[in-house]
C-alpha cells in the first residue's frame, strides 16, 4: 500500500509541476500508439514539450484536488476519458501539433478493430491460385480468373468507417498485402492558458479572424441603431445621421452657420451654379480652337520656307 500511495504523491506531483511550468495541453489519444511510435514521438518533441500519460481516474482525482486553487484546470476534466495522455509546451501550438500528427505508421487489419476510414479493395490481378476464388465469393469480391491467377474486377469497399473488422475482411487484406489504417497520436482538445477549444481553431487564420471580427461589429451596430442604444460599433452611424438631421432642420428654417451657407444658397439659387459649370467649359473649349489655329498658321509658314528654299538651292 505503501508503494502505491507513493507513486500517487509522485504523480500529484509531477502534474501539478508541469501544470505550473507549462501554459498549454494538448489532450491527445493514443488509441493503437504502439510503444514505439510513443518513444518516437517523445524524441521529437524533446525541448518542445513533454509528454505525460495516466489512468484517468489517478488524473481527475489529481485535477480535482488542484481546482479549488486553480479553478480554470476544471475545463480539462470533461476531456479526460478515453484512452488519452498530455502534452505539455509552451512553444507555438501550431508547430508542436504538426509534430504531434507527423508521427503516423501503416498498420494491418487485425479483427475487431474498428476501422477509422474506409477500407477499399483495389482491382487488379491478385497473383493468387484459383483454387481461393470461394473465399473472395464469401466476401463478395468480384473476381475472375486470368492467365491462370485470380483478378478482382473492380474496386470494391470492403469495410466501412467506424464498423468492426471481422476475422474474414482482415485475413483478405492479410492476404493481399494491404495495410489500410494508420496509426498514431490524435488531438482532442488544446488547452491555453485557462481556455479549452477544439484543434480546428488552431487553422483559423489572420484574415478569417478580420473577417469575422468585421461581421460582430457591423451586427452589433446595426442591432445598436435599431435599438436606439449606443455602443462602439454604432456612435460614429449615430453622429452622421444626426448631423444629416441637423442639416435637414437647418434647410428648412432660418437657422444657419458659416460651413451650411453655401449649401442653402445652392438649394436657393441652383440657376446660378448650373450655369457656372457651361461657361467655364465653353471657355476652355474656345482657348481649344483659337491654340489649334495658331498652330495651322505656323505650320503653314513652316511649309511655305520650305517651298522658297527648294527654289533657290
Amino acid at each position: 500500500m505503501g508503494g502505491k500511495s507513493e507513486n500517487k504523491a509522485n504523480y500529484f506531483d509531477k502534474l501539478k509541476g508541469l501544470l505550473e511550468a507549462y501554459t498549454s495541453i494538448f489532450i491527445v489519444e493514443v488509441d493503437n500508439v504502439s510503444s514505439q511510435q510513443m518513444h518516437e514521438i517523445r524524441q521529437a518533441l524533446r525541448s518542445k514539450g513533454v509528454v505525460l500519460m495516466g489512468k484517468n481516474t489517478m488524473v481527475r482525482r489529481a485535477l480535482k484536488t488542484f481546482i479549488p486553487d486553480s479553478p480554470e484546470y476544471e475545463r480539462l476534466l470533461p476531456h479526460v476519458k478515453g484512452n488519452v495522455g498530455f502534452v505539455f509546451t509552451n512553444d507555438d501550438l501550431k508547430e508542436v501539433r504538426d509534430i504531434i500528427l507527423a508521427n503516423k505508421v501503416a498498420a494491418p487489419a487485425r479483427a475487431g478493430a474498428l476501422a477509422p476510414a474506409d477500407v477499399w479493395v483495389p482491382a487488379g490481378n491478385t497473383g493468387m491460385e484459383p483454387g481461393k476464388t470461394s473465399f473472395f465469393q464469401a466476401l463478395g469480391v468480384p473476381t475472375k480468373i486470368a492467365r491462370g491467377t485470380i483478378e478482382i474486377t473492380t474496386d470494391l469497399k470492403l469495410v466501412e468507417a467506424g464498423s468492426k473488422v471481422g476475422p474474414s475482411e482482415a485475413t483478405l487484406l492479410n492476404m493481399l498485402n494491404i495495410s489500410p489504417f494508420t496509426y498514431g497520436m490524435g488531438i482532442s482538445q488544446v488547452y491555453d492558458q485557462g481556455q479549452s477549444f477544439p484543434p480546428s481553431v488552431l487553422d483559423v487564420g489572420e484574415e478569417q479572424l478580420l473577417k469575422t471580427l468585421s461581421q460582430a461589429i457591423a451586427t452589433i451596430a446595426t442591432i445598436s441603431l435599431a435599438l436606439n442604444f449606443p455602443t462602439l460599433p454604432s456612435v460614429l452611424h449615430s453622429v452622421v445621421n444626426s448631423y444629416k438631421k441637423v442639416l435637414a432642420v437647418a434647410i428648412s428654417t432660418e437657422i444657419t452657420w458659416p460651413e451650411i451657407e453655401e449649401l442653402k444658397d445652392r438649394i436657393a439659387n441652383p440657376d446660378a451654379y448650373a450655369s457656372a459649370a457651361p461657361t467655364a467649359a465653353a471657355s476652355g473649349g474656345a482657348a481649344a480652337p483659337a491654340e489649334a489655329e495658331k498652330k495651322d498658321e505656323s505650320e503653314e509658314e513652316d511649309e511655305d520656307e520650305e517651298g522658297f528654299g527648294g527654289l533657290f538651292d
